[in-house]
């Protein structure tokens, strides 16, 4: 199999529904701090399988890849004391005074799991008609009842995190060698059981992939055949 042309083609592909996505939601230029509810999940619809597929690719660009972990660095805290002229004397562990740092958002290698609540069918839920009202019988009149206004299609979302996840695939599809040797530094800690996920893959049918009778869109079939080559991939180094 040619796999330098089967990974630019799929590269390529998720490039252009990437570019998509990035004009459906009006980022070419300034970043908008908010989408209409409507565009936001159907960006969010396209956007997990084009996240799912993307890791995929990552596993099949790293098959083969040998990379060697430094070695670990054994740090002991040290305390650092508060005691001054009209300080507390209270020792505080070493860096819980350090100012919070602003994280990197980066696209995340492995699939997230299902949570064991979301198993079975879900619960179906009645919205609610009005505001609950609180009142003391004798003390306060009772207000006048609120009707609550259902969720519109129009409604303004918070886009920052969506604004985040198509800048990180924007990233990893533009450097896949990179993305590729943190998969392989993932694996090297695999195997000498530094890590806690034993797969990469989330069982089952993967984040964002639809039923095949439901598959309306180009990045489901990309996201099909990705899978399967990831899966080739990952088992042909745990069998060999």
């Amino acid at each position: 199999m040619d796999w330098t042309f089967a990974i630019e083609r799929n590269r390529e592909a998720l490039r252009r529904i990437l570019a998509m996505l990035v004009g459906m939601a009006g980022l070419a230029g300034e970043g908008v701090p908010t989408l209409p509810r409507h565009l936001h999940r159907a960006i969010l619809r396209l956007l997990r399988p084009a996240e799912s597929a993307t890791r995929r690719l990552v596993i099949v660009m790293a098959r083969g890849m040998v990379v060697e972990l430094p070695p670990l660095r054994h740090r002991k805290a040290k305390p650092t004391s508060l005691a001054r002229p009209g300080g507390t004397g209270i020792i505080m562990p070493s860096g819980s005074l350090s100012p919070i740092r602003r994280r990197t958002f980066s696209l995340p290698l492995l699939d997230p799991l299902r949570s064991p609540l979301s198993k079975g069918p879900r619960p179906r839920h009645r919205p609610q008609s009005s505001i609950p009202r609180i009142s003391f019988p004798g003390v306060t009149a009772l207000s006048p009842i609120t009707p609550r206004r259902p969720p519109s299609p129009d409604d303004r979302l918070d886009a920052t995190r969506l604004t985040q996840r198509l800048g990180a695939l924007g990233a990893a599809l533009d450097d896949l060698p990179r993305q590729a040797r943190r998969f392989a530094r993932w694996k090297a800690r695999k195997e000498i059981g530094r890590t806690r996920r034993a797969w990469p893959l989330r069982p089952g049918r993967p984040p964002g992939q639809r039923a095949p009778r439901r598959r309306n869109h180009e990045i489901h079939e990309i996201l099909s055949d990705l899978h399967g080559l990831a899966f080739d991939v990952l088992e042909r180094r745990d069998t060999s």
